[in-house]
């Protein structure tokens, strides 16, 4: 596996063994190699996706980040989502300028 995408799940997730296996399933259907985020970090999650240069992260559903972390993180990586699954793509940046 020579691409690799960063896990999440929300740390107060009442099903995280469940949430945990979602994100593996898909890491192994999209072809990722699979890195956690640290819950722990005194970096933020889109800090974290910036840092780590994978260009994915794997979340078990687009419930498990609020609106302004999901924003943030899909200004420097793709989102991908085991349930339902969906895909959002990073932003992209023309002219300095987000569209």
């Amino acid at each position: 596996m020579g691409m690799f995408a960063l896990g999440w799940r929300d740390p107060t997730s009442p099903t995280a063994e469940w949430d945990i296996a979602q994100v593996r399933r898909l890491a192994r259907r999209l072809g990722y190699g699979l890195l956690w985020a640290d819950s722990c970090s005194v970096l933020g999650l889109a800090e974290q996706v910036e840092s780590s240069g994978v260009g994915t992260i794997l979340l078990p559903s687009s419930a498990h980040v609020d609106a302004v972390t999901l924003d943030r993180i899909m200004a420097v990586a793709d989102v991908e989502c085991a349930a339902p699954r969906v895909s959002f793509a990073r932003w992209s940046v023309l002219g300095g300028v987000r569209r």
